[in-house]
């Protein structure tokens, strides 16, 4: 194995692990770090962790815990994946896990980059914008456990590390890899060890990928590991895959402006219901009559709790956040358990929490990566007869349910 990356949850996970697919690297996903050594054959190991929303000093011991597993495997470069929304609050994750890993590696100047340009997520004057907007405006504020209210990630990332926080801004990106080299000396020297780059096209991250070559550790979204493949000799190719026939439904927890209006683009044309949290929480909503409907329904059936973010909080300041989430998380865990136990052969899900717990409950551990749906979202085989589709929240067009169970069905 080459490369070693960690992520802090499985979405974002396969988001990665599909970016250095399509560049060419053999990569297999693990849903946890492994107890066995990987297939000789592995070129980039992703280890998914759910450890965005976790305390901080569990999340640094689990993806310690990952770093150990991926240097006995004889990787060279590591990567840190966290969400290109920089999905945070002011105690970590990111910045606590960035400082363990480096510190680790005896790592100085890492790259911060969340950046992705195909889904709109773009870094400029240290700042970073969801389309034309920032970060602060783009519904993000209104993120039920990480909300992001301050666009400046260097102002965020110094909250949350106990290490200098730098920047290349753009002028010197556009320049090109060996710019951004010198760029990164410089900033090292002037004693900052984080250090956050501009990027607004992929261009940009092919040339921040060339510049790291030799760098220990990288961390950012999956959009600056465009350039990692080329400097391990790989090209871009076909990713191979075998669509899955049978039953598909579709599960959706997240409550991003992307996937509200996706739910509703889906319930024009196919059977939804909407999953109350408050019948969850108090017991009258069981995950068997869930499933059962779901499984009854023709088409490509969808059972959602996205909903407004006023919705959210309402229930939340009712039920407290952790209450809330824990409840529905078991929810949807069971339900998709039932799902496949009842003949279900693809799952759709999307929200990064809600895609952990049903991989948790499904108990998958190693993925293969298969074509990409919509950016950042790549179709998935856990077995014989079980493809699923993770999405983050906020990825994927309006028409993404039916376009996921085209792609895992190979239709």
């Amino acid at each position: 194995m080459k490369l070693g990356c960690i992520g802090d949850d499985f979405t974002g996970s396969s988001d990665l692990a599909n970016t250095l697919a399509n560049g060419g690297m053999r990569v297999t996903q693990y849903t946890g770090v492994p107890t066995g050594p990987a297939d000789s054959g592995v070129e980039a190991g992703v280890v998914a962790l759910k450890s965005r929303s976790i305390d901080p000093a569990e999340a640094v011991a689990k993806s310690l815990e990952a770093l150990k597993w991926l240097q006995a495997q004889g990787c060279t470069q590591f990567f840190f994946k966290y969400c290109s929304t920089f999905d945070s609050t002011a105690e970590g994750n990111i910045g606590p896990v960035a400082d363990a890993l480096a510190d680790a590696l005896g790592a100085h100047k890492v790259i911060v980059c969340p950046a992705f340009p195909g889904t709109g997520r773009s870094v400029y004057q240290g700042h970073l914008f969801v389309n034309d907007m920032l970060l602060s405006e783009s519904g993000m504020q209104n993120h039920p456990l990480t909300p992001m209210t301050d666009p400046d990630l260097r102002r965020c990332m110094a909250a949350q590390s106990t290490y200098s926080v730098g920047h290349v801004a753009a002028g010197d990106v556009f320049e090109g890899a060996g710019a951004v080299a010198a760029a990164l000396d410089a900033q090292h020297k002037a004693g900052h060890r984080h250090i956050v780059l501009d990027a607004i096209r992929d261009a940009d991250l092919r040339v921040i990928g060339e510049a790291a070559r030799d760098l220990p550790l990288i961390t950012g979204g999956s959009g600056v590991a465009l350039g990692l493949p080329a400097n391990f000799g790989c090209t871009a190719g076909k990713v191979a895959w075998t669509g899955q026939s049978g039953k598909a439904v579709a599960l959706s927890g997240s409550c991003s402006n992307a996937t509200r209006a996706q739910v509703a683009r889906h319930g024009k044309g196919n059977p939804v219901r909407e999953i109350v949290a408050a019948d969850v929480i108090e017991g009258r909503l069981h995950a068997s009559d869930m499933a059962s409907w779901l499984l009854a329904q023709e088409g490509l059936p969808l059972a959602y709790s996205s909903a407004d973010p006023a919705v959210v909080r309402a229930v939340q300041d009712t039920y407290g956040r952790e209450r809330s989430a824990d409840a529905l998380e078991g929810f949807f865990a069971d339900v998709a358990r039932l799902c496949r136990d009842g003949g279900a052969t693809r799952i759709i899900t999307a929200g990064g929490e809600t895609s952990g717990a049903v991989i948790e409950g499904l108990s998958l551990d190693t993925l293969e990566i298969g074509p990409e749906i919509d950016p950042g979202v790549p179709a998935l085989r856990t077995g014989p007869d079980l493809v699923v589709a993770l999405k983050s929240g906020n990825f994927g067009a309006d028409d993404f349910f039916d376009k996921a169970d085209r792609v895992l069905a190979d239709q």
